[in-house]
């Protein structure tokens, strides 16, 4: 797999994934699209006009997973769970990293605590993180999931600018917009989201019980109902329309990835997304992952 897929990209490495450099390059007017983490406020305060400031690139970078394995990640109807999938993201991304020579670390959350791997590189370090995740029992109770819990920690354990990949099904309490804007302002953001296709689309199986993963409510449903279903896809269409518009908002960019889904072909077509949007817009504004507007990478 990882063979395939850096096969599939060579060449657009130094495209897709970028370092933070610290090398001064030069200093110019700011210009429409540029990114404003990159505005030099005492020479704009001097000349009275904004200025960035440009720098050497780092092909090296640190990239952290934020991984929530919180008890709503142990659901799945197709080919896995999405506590599954998110192993094989970290095993994938890992390992793609560091057959560059790049550091990786994981923040771990399981809806209560926070469990770190300090950041290293090679490949047993991404089968370090993968043992650790291996080893995280399946909670079948926990409050609801706050991932701004798991987003403030950040904030406090990852110093270094970093590229990170928020791993998660994103079903959390409100509140975590705030935390992640806050981290996009000195780091590179990439929201990975879960999904399970009966999360967006019932089947008509009749009279089910459906008992909530994390709370352990149960509701007794008529899924024979179409009136029922069309509400519910409605319903699911908001909530990622909501998500796509919170994480824009943020300066994140988004990948979906389901769990019947092929995980290397979505990656393969996320990056070449970012690639697009990064050849049609100057390379001082973009990020790791070529930053711009934000796309949702899915079937």
């Amino acid at each position: 797999m990882i063979r395939r897929l850096d096969g599939l990209l060579q060449g657009n490495y130094r495209t897709v994934f970028r370092g933070f450099g610290l090398e001064l390059a030069e200093l110019r007017e700011y210009q429409f699209n540029d990114d404003v983490r990159a505005i030099d406020w005492y020479v704009t305060a001097r000349m009275q006009t904004p200025y960035i400031r440009l720098r050497v690139e780092d092909r090296d970078l640190t990239a952290w997973f934020l991984l929530d394995l919180s008890p709503s990640m142990d659901f799945g109807t197709a080919r896995k769970h999405k506590r599954d999938l998110l192993i094989d993201c970290v095993g994938v991304l890992g390992r793609l990293l560091t057959r560059h020579g790049n550091r990786v670390g994981a923040l771990i959350f399981n809806g209560d605590t926070i469990r770190v791997v300090p950041a290293e590189a090679g490949r047993m370090q991404v089968l370090r993180m993968i043992g650790t995740l291996l080893s995280e029992p399946r909670l079948a109770r926990a409050p609801m999931t706050r991932l701004g819990t798991l987003l403030e920690a950040t904030e406090r354990v990852v110093r270094r600018p970093s590229l990170l990949f928020v791993i998660s099904d994103f079903i959390s309490t409100p509140g975590w917009e705030r935390p992640l804007a806050i981290l996009t302002q000195r780091h590179e953001a990439v929201a990975v989201r879960l999904v399970d296709p009966r999360e967006n689309v019932l089947p008509d199986i009749g009279m089910v019980v459906m008992e909530d993963a994390e709370s352990g409510q149960q509701l007794f449903l008529d899924t024979h109902n179409p009136g029922f279903r069309s509400r519910f896809e409605s319903a699911a269409r908001k909530r990622e329309s909501d998500l796509l518009s919170s994480l824009a908002r943020c300066a994140t960019d988004a990948m979906e990835v389901s769990t019947e889904g092929d995980l290397v072909q979505e990656i393969v077509r996320f990056a070449t997304v970012r690639k697009r949007q990064r050849s049609s817009r100057p390379a001082h504004a973009m990020g790791a992952f070529g930053g711009g507007p934000k796309v949702a990478a899915s079937r």
